[in-house]
């Protein structure tokens, strides 16, 4: 089988320079997963700066352009990752929509404001409107596949609440810590529970500040004769380590799950006191490795190969976090 096209525009870190990291599980970068993808060949680059286009071209050993529409038109691409900063994404989801490309991988946060997010949304509703994806990476990693299907299964019961932190270092603002891995972190809440979630109100530090803590107050809303499950979001400032976890609170149990997290605990007679029950560990641990990067390249392919299939990771799904992004307005 013929392999396909596939390029990248903005050639920084997630799209190439992270597979530098020794300690990241690989691959880590659009450009290591498309390499790596037996169905895929690696065509070409673009990025507006320089340097980034010598460093791209070296490593992989592919041309490189400054102008995105020259790349488009000379390499057509079936597979067109973009990595540039999200107030771009709707501009290159539109140039590339318009040059014929079938399947577009889009950075999170989808873009940059709601207006534009439900522009790159509206893209796929066109006729002949491109499969995007949005690159909410934990979906396709394979120990949030595996707590997924955990919390659809009721293995612990009904899930009655949820609780997540999230730190990203000592002086980020809070509300760009938000937008930056609060994407990953939204968008988490609503795939492992199946749900969207929305904003109820905000208490503690507020979230243009760069100290403090912050707590974000929502529901997670399921189908209509579902009562909303509770949950409580903590960002804070001042740390010197990353924290992003969850843990969703069951009827007989508890789901752990975050960087270097899996966790489920079940109930069990409790052996501190009489006619009580305790948590204790199942024992099932996740060693990986979680193949996220990888995952999401192969449904691009998959998409590609099965014209009409929906991805895991769909526009919409992307929306759906800058809609809850977009209601947390208390920061200003």
């Amino acid at each position: 089988m013929e392999k396909i096209n596939t390029a990248i525009i903005g050639l920084g870190r997630i799209a190439s320079l992270l597979e530098a990291d020794s300690l990241r599980e690989k691959p880590c970068t659009h450009a290591g997963a498309l390499a790596a993808n037996p169905g895929c060949v690696l065509a070409a680059g673009c990025d507006i700066d320089e340097e980034r286009r010598s460093l791209f071209a070296e490593k992989w050993q592919v041309p490189v352009y400054a102008d995105a529409a020259e790349m488009l038109r000379i390499h057509a691409p079936q597979i067109l990752a973009i990595a540039t900063h999200p107030d771009s994404h709707y501009r290159y989801c539109r140039l590339a929509a318009a040059s014929g490309v079938p399947v577009i991988i889009c950075e999170k946060p989808l873009a940059d404001n709601i207006r534009e997010a439900r522009k790159i949304a509206r893209l796929v509703n066109r006729n002949n409107g491109p499969v995007i994806i949005t690159n909410h990476e934990r979906r396709y990693a394979n120990d949030y596949i595996r707590a997924r299907d955990i919390l659809d299964k009721a293995v612990l019961g009904r899930l009655l609440s949820v609780r997540t932190v999230l730190y990203m270092g000592k002086t980020k603002r809070l509300v760009d810590v938000l937008w930056h891995d609060g994407t990953h972190l939204a968008d988490a809440i609503m795939f492992l529970a199946n749900g969207t979630l929305k904003h109820r109100r905000r208490w503690g530090a507020k979230l243009n500040a760069n100290t403090g803590t912050a707590w974000l107050e929502g529901e997670l809303c399921k189908e209509k004769s579902a009562m909303p499950v509770p949950v409580v979001m903590e960002i804070g400032a001042g740390r010197d380590h990353l924290v992003f976890e969850m843990e969703f609170s069951c009827e007989k149990g508890r789901l752990r799950i975050g960087n270097g997290i899996f966790e489920v605990w079940e109930s069990v007679p409790s052996p501190y006191a009489e006619k009580f029950r305790s948590l204790k560990h199942t024992g099932e641990v996740f060693n990986g490795p979680t193949g996220y990067f990888a995952n999401m390249v192969q449904d691009a392919v998959s998409c590609v190969q099965e014209p009409g299939r929906q991805p895991r990771s769909e526009a919409a799904a992307g929306l759906r976090v800058i809609e809850y992004l977009n209601s947390v307005k208390a920061w200003r």
